[in-house]
């Protein structure tokens, strides 16, 4: 009888030490992703055990580093950055060290079986992380994107856009505001002649600011496809780009839904034919507002607007300082870009003056303001996109409508 209890005794002291090990290697194991395959035995001084690594078949541990003492897994539950085994020791014989490389033990090498392969990242941070990035596909500057996770696809492979009312409405055409360019310039004098923002050339960057510009004046608007009225002597063919040929086929209206033209035929006219009568002399920014008074303050002499456009809707000429470089230098002496009006009035006024070009130049390609209507030695001498009252400010209009 006593040999019968004794035999007893010993199994359920085994089966006890069973539920022990096996609760420590992976009961106890927070959800998370296998660091690698199972091994046979932990090594060194942390190795496999109730007291050491993450033994057996649990592999890392999850979130909160796993298995007992010493050891754990890494701090994601994945397996860790490097693989193999922990920055001070590996875990068990296949027992991925964590994001921190915290193996258990000071020196218990990992077993055979190894972490996986160069660390993979737990899924759900991986698409946590894209979602939150904000980052726009080639590295520019990520200014207020509001990208987002349910965000749709933006057409240029800038941000992601997020669809809204402006995504269907008829807005299609403005002309970027001084507030605008500031702020997505991030200084107080504006672009100037280069107009990159970020992307691989001029045009491209100045499309990207006609993007953002149209989503701050109509959130949705960034869904549709924009495009500066500008040209230039090379694109990315390496053949000449003409405005005309950038603009789809319209018709063009402005964020509330007034008619600035129908066709190209229209819109290759001293105004717009056809347009509004609100707004055919004083050409909308992007909220709306014709922008001779911008900001109901009073009116400023902000009419010229760069183009490198002639008469014909094509590049002005093959000489590129009247494109400032193709819209990649703000260096005062580059160039002197042709320019059109975007309200009647003093030079806008004169005979041939068109909203899109005329018989005036720019005095250069810096990032120079003037509009205090007072045009003058002093402000030609800057050699500014600005210097005969303007901004450095352009056109933008939208394939869709």
């Amino acid at each position: 009888m006593l040999t019968s209890r004794l035999v007893v005794a010993v199994f359920c002291s085994i089966g006890l030490l069973v539920e022990v090990v096996s609760c420590s290697s992976e009961g106890n194991e927070p959800p998370g992703n296998k660091g690698g395959s199972s091994g046979s035995a932990g090594s060194g001084t942390g190795g496999a055990g109730v007291s050491g690594g993450a033994g057996g078949v649990g592999g890392a541990g999850g979130s909160t580093g796993g298995t007992t003492a010493t050891g754990g897994g890494g701090a994601t539950g994945g397996s860790g950055a490097t693989g193999g085994s922990g920055a001070t020791g590996g875990s068990g014989m296949g027992g991925a060290g964590g994001a921190n490389g915290g193996g258990a033990g000071r020196s218990g090498a990992a077993g055979s079986g190894g972490a996986g392969g160069a660390g993979m990242i737990d899924a759900g941070r991986a698409d946590a992380a894209i979602q939150d990035s904000g980052a726009t596909s080639e590295g520019g500057p990520n200014v207020d994107s509001g990208a987002r996770a349910d965000a749709g696809t933006n057409p240029d492979g800038g941000p992601a856009c997020t669809a809204g009312p402006g995504t269907t409405a008829k807005f299609s055409f403005f002309l970027t505001s001084m507030a605008g360019i500031l702020r997505l310039a991030g200084t107080t004098k504006g672009f100037g002649g280069d107009l990159r923002f970020g992307k691989a050339d001029g045009l491209a960057g100045a499309d990207e600011i006609c993007r953002q510009l149209a989503e701050d004046g109509y959130p949705g608007a960034g869904c549709k496809t924009w495009r500066a009225f500008l040209s230039a002597t090379k694109g990315p063919s390496g053949m000449p780009v003409h405005a005309i040929d950038r603009v789809g086929s319209g018709p063009w209206y402005d964020r509330i839904d007034r008619l600035v033209a129908m066709t190209k035929e229209d819109l290759l006219q001293d105004r717009p034919r056809g347009a509004d009568p609100a707004i055919i002399n004083d050409l909308p920014n992007e909220h709306g507002v014709p922008n001779h008074n911008p900001d109901g303050k009073g009116n400023v002499d902000n009419h010229t607007t760069i183009t490198g456009t002639g008469p014909d809707g094509k590049v002005f000429s093959m000489d590129w300082g009247f494109t400032c470089h193709d819209w990649t230098s703000k260096v005062g002496t580059d160039g002197t870009p042709k320019i059109g009006f975007s309200w009647k009035g003093g030079a806008g006024a004169v005979s041939g003056s068109r909203w899109y070009t005329g018989n005036f130049n720019e005095a250069g390609c810096a990032d120079y303001i003037n509009i205090t209507d007072m045009m003058g030695p002093d402000q030609l001498d800057k050699k500014g996109v600005g210097s005969q009252g303007g901004y450095g400010g352009f056109y933008c209009l939208a394939l869709e409508h």
